[in-house]
């Protein structure tokens, strides 16, 4: 399949999260969990940015690019993340335990943008979460299913500013492509893929 170009984008799948732990030095990732559910995802650019003027005009433009922050709506919050990510506990009777000295861990996100001609995978490396907002209310007419909303901070690596990977499909990446959501995705050099 040769590279194209989408003319849209629709649709929002394999949402997974990957632990992650950082020692100061090294960021280091468990494997994928996936979250069912995905119902939107928005995404907005954090970051100041400047204006320099000078000869009566803008001499000099800045943005800092501090990732992305976005609510992520799911049908309900997963038992895996409420172990994983909010590490809450579970006791004899399988009564999950929040406890508000406990840190919420961090991770990476790991998704999937369905688009006209090919679906884009999509990794943001260093993501807090907030705890889960939900509702609920009385069943009526129709039933409309409540969701739960989660804000999370897509944040630049400290090692190496890295904010994000997208990868497109094509002749030459099956490989990686089809590995995407199995670990989280990391650049590789040209020398790297042409020793493999």
């Amino acid at each position: 399949m040769e590279t194209v170009n989408n003319k849209v984008k629709f649709g929002l799948k394999n949402f997974y999260i990957a632990p992650l732990d950082f020692d100061g030095t090294k960021y280091t990732y468990e494997v994928p969990f996936k979250v069912p559910g995905a119902v939107a995802l928005g995404m907005d650019p954090s970051g100041e940015s400047g204006d320099f003027y000078a000869d009566d005009t803008i001499y000099y433009s800045s943005t800092e690019n501090q990732g992305y922050s976005g609510d992520l709506e799911i049908a309900d919050t997963p038992d895996e993340m409420r172990e994983k990510i909010y590490r809450e506990s579970v006791d004899k009777n399988g009564a999950y335990i929040e406890n508000s000295e406990v840190e919420i861990r961090q991770g990476a996100v790991i998704f999937e943008i369905k688009g006209d001609k090919q679906n884009r995978r999509i990794v943001y490396y260093n993501c807090s979460f907030s705890r889960p907002k939900s509702s609920a209310k009385t069943k009526e007419n129709s039933k409309t299913p409540a969701t739960d909303t989660i804000t999370i901070k897509m944040m630049p690596r400290e090692t190496d500013h890295k904010v994000r990977a997208i990868l497109k499909p094509s002749t030459t990446n099956k490989t990686a492509y089809d590995a995407f959501f199995a670990k989280v995705y990391e650049e590789e050099t040209a020398t790297q893929a042409s020793s493999k």
